[in-house]
């Protein structure tokens, strides 16, 4: 009979597990393009997702989703673990894209986050905007969407961006915080303006 009744996996089995982040980090420092190239396929989805809910182009969002896993690739090697590999990532991304929305603003062009409709389905803060003030009619998402489109047009970048990591991506306070390089606090007094902004850019509509 074995001594042991449960023996521990096969090596091949523990093979698959994941891989931490910190790992396929240090690997990548050390010429493993394999490790980055695992990095790129875990994080770039919601690079790409931020970044076109704060640019709403398809184009623009791939350019500089692209451009900024490229400067991570870089900067690697100053990569010293102080922040998690994901919102060292975040910052770049997000940098980038600022840059890219203040060099956009001359030429007039304007954001639609189209996918804010979902959010504000599901967003009980984004829906009391309308509900609590129309008790008696239905919310039209559609009409929604396009004056929230309208409204997140006219925020600062600082303020769009909160709105964007906090409403539409779902990260929390504290993530947000460790991505914008701030405190809670200054996470939660943005995001809060950001909404008396919203609510004072859909007066008309919520009368």
């Amino acid at each position: 009979m074995p001594a042991a009744l449960h023996p521990s996996p096969p090596a091949s089995d523990k093979s698959r597990l994941p891989v931490a982040d910190a790992v396929l980090v240090r690997d990548a420092q050390h010429g493993n393009i394999e490790a980055f190239d695992e990095l790129v396929r875990r994080h770039q989805e919601r690079i790409y997702a931020t970044v076109y809910h704060m640019t709403s182009s398809h184009e623009d969002a791939d350019d500089l989703t692209q451009e900024s896993f490229i400067k991570a690739y870089r900067a690697l090697k100053s990569f010293k673990g102080d922040s998690s590999f994901f919102t060292w990532l975040y910052r770049i991304a997000i940098n980038k894209t600022i840059n890219f929305l203040k060099q956009r603003k001359h030429r007039g062009s304007q954001m639609s986050l189209n996918d804010l409709d979902f959010n504000a389905e599901h967003d009980p803060d984004l829906v009391a905007l309308v509900s609590e003030r129309t008790p008696r009619r239905e919310i039209n998402l559609a009409e929604l969407q396009e004056r929230l489109n309208e409204a997140m047009q006219k925020l600062s970048e600082v303020h769009r961006l909160v709105v964007t990591l906090h409403d539409i991506q779902g990260l929390s306070h504290e993530e947000i915080g460790r991505i914008m390089d701030c405190n809670v606090g200054t996470v939660r007094s943005r995001l809060f303006y950001a909404r008396q902004q919203l609510q004072a850019y859909l007066s008309d509509y919520l009368n």
